[in-house]
């Protein structure tokens, strides 16, 4: 490993240095959480050679490469710029990869504006350098309520006779300070997004002070003066229209996903190279050669226009894959198994979980966070679990048990307890 390199730097590059012994983590940007066939195959070698063969799928739809070594960087940026694969801003202080639903309809129409906005902010020095990451969504429609926690979210609202329009929501965020965003515009006409997401951020990179979101900014000036602000950063500007006359005219023909999808699971997050491999293959044979990362850490397989849905199936079980069935619906952060600030192990915990949780329980969805920073969203799962407090030769190791009833985030139920404790107040739950 060359020493001489300051890794902190390469952070906006989706660089992080995991721990002392100078393991590292790359996070490869998706937009939409989508890649193609031709991408995951090249994703699961560089995992097979460089990642101990295991890949960690987000629930914003990146994956991540646990494990690599300085000396192995290089090779593994060139062999992902060779399939058009970025992780520019997957990390640091810039616009990361744009979230979005994959369920519902619309889809085409929901990609589009993915695509429009990652290319635009991806790598666009306007736009690096921000005070602290800035998270973006495209939602279809409400449900989920994750348009709370993003520091900008468009609700895709559908068309009103030749428009399009879009809820715009913003200086939402999870972490220690959880913070709902507020509706700044409704039903905005797309073609008006472009400027005002582009004011957002600018007030935010102008006014908010170093290491921090834009919830904090909120905090500290208000509603009134950030939307006071805005508005000297978007009058006069004209707008951008972000649909092409091919997106109006093919957009569902050409779009992956627009028939739904066949969804397989990634028990604890976790995706064997081997498996990313066999599917990307029968993706390509029996689908439209198109794969996607769910935000609930599931493997997607598009059911694009023109798949024969039947044979697409029959392949996919024939690879003898687990079945959805068989986990608990939970979303997983990598904890102290692979990040510097996990203060538990999450898919340790995840397995004690899930032994104690009876019927009713499992039917619920879940998530546990390795620490109060929760990149798992607890806050949004019906019932959310976030270490606390790392164990020590004093101490055991302590969890808050969130429990989401309503539209909101969720709310302490039990806080501080021990694992044990734990365990007995998720049994009596089932």
């Amino acid at each position: 490993m060359n020493h001489s390199i300051d890794y902190r730097t390469l952070k906006i590059n989706g660089i992080y240095q995991s721990n002392a012994a100078g393991d590292l983590m790359l996070r490869i940007k998706l937009p939409a959480g989508l890649l193609s066939a031709v991408q995951a195959t090249v994703v699961a070698d560089l995992a097979e050679e460089f990642s101990g063969e295991t890949l960690h799928l987000t629930c914003r739809g990146n994956i991540e490469l646990h494990g690599l070594r300085g000396e192995n960087i290089a090779q593994v940026f060139r062999r992902l710029q060779a399939v058009g694969l970025t992780s520019r801003g997957a990390c640091g202080g810039a616009v990361r990869a744009v979230a979005c639903s994959t369920d519902g309809g619309n889809f085409d129409r929901i990609q589009m504006l993915v695509e429009r906005l990652h290319r635009y902010f991806t790598g666009n020095p306007h736009f690096e350098g921000l005070p602290k990451k800035f998270k973006m969504a495209v939602e279809n429609g409400y449900q989920g309520a994750r348009h709370l926690c993003q520091d900008l979210a468009l609700v895709y609202l559908g068309r009103e006779g030749d428009r399009e329009l879009c809820d715009l929501w913003v200086a939402g965020g999870l972490g220690r300070q959880p913070q709902e965003a507020f509706l700044l515009a409704n039903r905005v006409p797309i073609e008006r997004l472009l400027p005002m997401v582009e004011g957002v951020i600018r007030v935010y990179q102008q006014h908010a002070s170093a290491g921090k979101r834009l919830k904090h900014l909120l905090a500290e000036i208000g509603e009134q003066e950030f939307r006071s602000l805005l508005s000297k950063e978007t009058t006069g500007t004209a707008p951008l229209p972000l649909a092409t006359p091919l997106d109006d005219q093919f957009g569902v023909s050409i779009a992956p996903g627009t028939n739904g999808w066949v969804e397989l699971p990634a028990p604890g997050a976790q995706l064997a190279s081997g498996d990313l491999r066999k599917v990307a293959a029968i993706a390509d044979a029996s689908g439209d050669g198109f794969l996607a990362i769910s935000r609930e850490q599931n493997l997607l397989v598009s059911l694009g226009a023109g798949v024969d849905e039947p044979r697409l199936r029959t392949a996919l079980q024939q690879l003898g894959l687990p079945s959805d069935e068989a986990f608990l619906r939970c979303r997983v952060c990598p904890g102290s198994h692979d990040c510097p600030k996990g203060l538990v192990a999450t898919r340790d915990l995840l397995g004690q979980i899930e032994k104690v949780l009876g019927t009713q329980s499992r039917a619920q969805s879940w998530a546990i966070s390795g620490c109060p920073n929760g990149c798992s969203q607890p806050q949004l799962a019906d019932y959310g679990i976030v270490g606390t407090k790392k164990a020590t030769e004093k101490q055991e190791a302590r969890y808050d048990l969130l429990r989401r009833d309503g539209e909101g985030f969720g709310q302490p139920l039990h806080i501080g307890l021990s694992e044990a404790e734990l365990l007995v107040r998720l049994a009596e739950l089932g």
